[in-house]
């Protein structure tokens, strides 16, 4: 093998080494977005295709993706630009008569809480509860919030 053909072979696995490595330090969210589908101006970012969320300052990311889920067919989570309007940190839903902890209102009675993620809401935004914490301490009134299908 000459000297050229020997540094090429090298550089060939060097190359797809550092894809390998790169594709396990990847995490299976990372891996499946390629990043939220809000703009600039967004504080909160839910991406209703992929059922993930996001918290965000200035366009970058601040924490997520994370999983979410959003409401049923019957009572679909509104795509749209919207403002948080209130937080209430052990809300009784009058409606359905539920705990939604960690509330955090935005589109009337469209929420982030914590919730099940593995049933659809009535139109709220179910997230885990280190993610329904993360997003009540982080997000206040005035605040927009992103819905993208």
């Amino acid at each position: 093998m000459t000297s050229t053909a020997r540094r090429l072979s090298i550089a060939a696995i060097a190359t797809v080494s550092a894809g390998c490595v790169a594709g396990i330090l990847a995490t299976p969210a990372q891996a499946a977005t390629s990043g939220p589908p809000c703009s600039a101006a967004a504080r909160a970012c839910v991406d209703l295709s992929t059922q993930q969320g996001w918290l965000m300052t200035n366009g970058k990311v601040d924490y997520g993706p994370v999983s979410v889920r959003t409401g049923r067919s019957g009572a679909p989570t509104d795509p749209g630009t919207f403002h948080v309007t209130y937080k209430d940190r052990d809300h009784i839903s009058s409606v359905y008569h539920v705990a939604m902890p960690y509330a955090v209102f935005f589109n009337g009675g469209d929420a982030f809480h914590e919730g099940s993620l593995a049933e659809s809401s009535h139109g709220c935004v179910h997230l885990s509860a280190s993610s329904a914490r993360m997003f009540y301490n982080s997000l206040a009134p005035g605040d927009e919030v992103q819905v993208e299908r």
